[in-house]
């Protein structure tokens, strides 16, 4: 993306945006449109947005998660419990391409903004819901929140140590993700509105992407018969260790044992593979040395590992200083966001300016013309092709997002080299040991698109790609940096055949850089990113999302496919999108940057606990391994739980007295869940109006009706594979095809190929 500009665009091209949020994602997504240039009013009720006064603040009395979630909007201030200010939503709704909302049911109710209202009252308007169960869901009445998102959903029984709590990601991690999907579901609509089919409503559950992003646990679920669980950071093939002066990761593959060995100067026994043998003897190697130099002598070797870096590394990493990702201070003083755009891409603009002052917008939208009527098209991205080089996850995933939206996916794999998930392991079962032919991560990553092998090595297999992409609208690839250029397949060489493609590099660490070509896994960009850092328990170390999650890569999809989405809506073309995983994830850290920014002060892990609520963590009930989360972020919520659990004690208390309190508070939730089984302590907190979620398993997940009525998750028993991340009123798509086998589809597509080679009128032959 371009240099930031700081003025409001004033293009008449430009998307018009209502938002009304409350939580972090409908926050985020508005701040991608805005950042992207779109005109995003906020609708503030008197007074202002909660966030405008929550500590922390900057110089001016802003809170800084306001200041970082909020730039580049425009405020205006509406009362929807009056006349005056419903007559002054909907003249900005009668205006309006986009609404962002995160008005539970109830609200919703009371202001007419359901599903069914919005579509009688506004036919051409896309609506994106993100709340924390759905849009239909009472759950959502109570404010979305990450935590609870991630224990309903599954994804928290998965981080942290085995025999300690679980643990949600640090940053809102499932609201960033979710911010992701409603950005996806909302260019979806719009495409598919300004392709005849109306407006729409796109409904995004916190829930539903937790789980999502947790699908490895579904398929291991599924063919093992038994839930995993979270392997921490100090057991299992991958660890955190200590370095002198911090923490590094040491992830790498089996066959990778030798250079383990020669990472660690030759000091691990060759013929041992006994973790309680060779554990410690890399344990008392990392503990001397610092973990910039562990981490730098491991990438030489090729291995995947990443040191633990905090905010105060990146804000002097060179990588990132190379890459301009953070941003200084404006001259007069007001708080901006503090990093750049989450993407990189020469023509698409991004601004970082500031907040918004409370109702400094103009009403001025004029009447927009009405969209076309609905013609019955139904997939959104129909007649789209996309070229799909992904490997593994975030590559892969990205492709199958778009497969399942309508778009021709065709993957390329080589023969020699296909995609390794071809034939990865499921709980201990390799392919055909467990009667499948092929591993089901390849099968969820990949149904929906058509197979073909081509050797890029080769000049004919080349020439074949390059045909193919000048028939294309989308390549995406994950590669590492420079291996499309030397396979002839990067974003200079096609642009030359197709100047209209739509590239999509999704990289470790972006295109450039000194650290651009450098390895990584989802477990390395964890602490790389910034996000360990954050992550753990109060009185422990760094935490990541560990290999059974790979939280990086299912996020960088859901961006990726969005990001697509995106351009291909707006009539974005030639463009080239750099995405860093690792740029990414810090990015949204962007609230806890400023805070560091400011005051100098160096997160670290807070267990669950989180601003702006309390009590916000999980506690243990009656029966083992079993949870509940409860998330306060209101005053009522706590006078409701201080009713339920210890009345004499808590009735009548002060916020401020429950925040300084937080210690007796959870040794009394703690005494009161201890004593009930997990079902009778969410019933009894639902019924008093306290938010809260039972930590599932992913088997107990696969239990749960909502999750496969809402088609989180596809198929029964073995053939279980990742579903969708949200659902839209007026399109559901169809359950998607097998994966491909390897080369499946050539003959088919290299034949439709010469039909259009055929069809084209005759050109110079100086054509590529």
């Amino acid at each position: 993306m371009e240099p930031p500009d700081e003025e409001r665009a004033g293009d008449p091209g430009a998307l018009r945006v209502v938002e009304l949020s409350g939580g972090v994602a409908t926050k985020v997504c508005g701040r991608l449109l805005a950042g992207l240039g779109h005109e995003v009013i906020l609708c503030e009720p008197p007074g202002g947005d909660a966030s405008r006064t929550r500590p922390p603040l900057d110089g001016h009395g802003v809170g800084l998660t306001f200041a970082s979630l909020d730039a580049d909007k425009r405020s205006v201030v509406a009362d929807l419990d009056t006349a005056d200010g419903r007559a002054t939503l909907n003249h900005l709704l009668e205006r309006a391409d986009v609404l962002l909302t995160d008005l539970g049911p109830t609200r919703a109710r009371t202001v007419g903004l359901t599903a069914a209202g919005i579509r009688d009252a506004w036919p051409g308007l896309v609506a994106v819901s993100i709340t924390a169960a759905g849009l239909d869901d009472p759950r959502s009445d109570h404010p979305g929140d990450s935590l609870l998102a991630e224990c309903h959903g599954g994804l928290a029984a998965m981080i942290g140590e085995p025999d300690r709590a679980p643990l949600s990601l640090g940053g809102e991690q499932a609201a960033h993700a979710g911010a992701f999907a409603g950005l996806l579901g909302a260019m979806l609509a719009l495409r598919r509105r300004a392709l005849g089919g109306g407006g729409d409503v796109v409904d995004v559950a916190l829930c539903d992407i937790a789980a999502y992003i947790d699908w490895k646990s579904d398929i291991e679920t599924a063919v093992a018969g038994t839930a995993p669980t979270r392997t921490g950071a100090t057991a299992g093939q991958w660890r955190i260790v200590r370095a002198a002066d911090g923490w590094v990761g040491v992830i790498f593959h089996p066959d990778q044992w030798d250079l383990l060995i020669e990472l660690v100067n030759g000091s691990v026994p060759e013929s041992s593979r006994d973790p309680e043998q060779w554990w410690p003897v890399i344990e008392r190697w990392a503990a001397d040395l610092p973990k910039r130099a562990v981490y730098e002598r491991a990438q030489a070797l090729g291995l995947a590992v990443g040191f633990c870096a905090d905010l105060q590394d990146l804000r002097g990493d060179g990588q990132y200083q190379s890459r301009g990702f953070f941003r200084e201070p404006r001259q007069d003083g007001r708080t901006t966001a503090p990093v750049g755009p989450p993407a990189r891409a020469t023509g698409l603009p991004w601004r970082s300016g500031p907040p918004p002052t409370l109702g400094d917008a103009d009403l001025d939208w004029t009447a927009r013309q009405a969209p076309p009527p609905p013609n019955g098209l139904e997939a959104p991205l129909a007649g789209i092709t996309v070229l799909d080089l992904g490997t593994i996850t975030a590559g892969a995933a990205t492709g199958r997002l778009l497969a399942d939206y309508g778009a021709t996916v065709i993957k390329v794999e080589s023969a020699s080299h296909p995609d390794p998930f071809r034939q990865w392991p499921v709980a201990g079962q390799a392919p055909g040991t467990n009667g499948l032919d092929v591993s089901p991560m390849f099968e969820s990553n990949n149904a929906g698109k058509l197979g073909v092998v081509l050797e890029l090595k080769t000049e004919v297999d080349r020439e074949t790609l390059h045909r193919l992409a000048a028939r294309a609208d989308v390549v995406i690839e994950n590669f590492t940096v420079g291996v499309t250029r030397r396979l002839g397949a990067d974003f200079e060489t096609l642009r030359a055949v197709n100047p209209r493609l739509v590239y999509l590099s999704l990289s470790s660490q972006g295109q450039e850089g000194p650290e651009a070509g450098r390895r990584s896994y989802g477990s390395t960009l964890d602490l790389l990113s910034g996000l360990a850092s954050v992550t753990g328990y109060a009185d422990g170390g760094p935490m990541w999302s560990s290999g059974e999650v790979n939280y990086p890569d299912q996020a960088a999809s859901l961006f990726g496919a969005a990001l697509v989405a995106y351009c291909l809506e707006r009539g974005v073309r030639g463009v080239h999108l750099d995405v860093s995983q690792r740029e990414l994830i810090t990015w949204t850290l962007a609230d806890r940057i400023a805070e560091h920014a400011a005051t100098g002060v160096v997160p670290e892990p807070t267990g669950n606990r989180r601003p702006g609520a309390t009590p916000h963590d999980v506690y243990p009930c009656a029966g083992d391994g079993q949870w509940v989360a409860i998330a306060c972020h209101r005053q009522a919520d706590r006078d409701a739980l201080a009713g339920l659990i210890a009345p004499a004690v808590l009735t009548g208390r002060s916020e401020q007295w429950w925040w300084e309190h937080e210690a007796l508070v959870d040794e009394l939730v703690e005494a009161w869940t201890r004593a009930r089984p997990r079902a009778e302590c969410v019933h009894a907190l639902t019924g008093a109006g306290v938010a809260n979620a039972p930590v599932f398993s992913a088997a107990e997940r696969g239990r749960e009706p909502r999750f496969r009525e809402r088609r989180v998750f596809l198929g029964d028993g073995g053939s279980r594979r990742k579903g969708f991340p949200f659902t839209m009123r007026g399109y559901a798509p169809p359950d998607p095809a097998p994966a491909p086998d390897l080369g499946q589809d050539q003959e088919a597509v290299l034949a439709g190929l010469i039909e259009m080679d055929a069809a084209l009128p005759a050109e110079p032959s100086s054509r590529p």
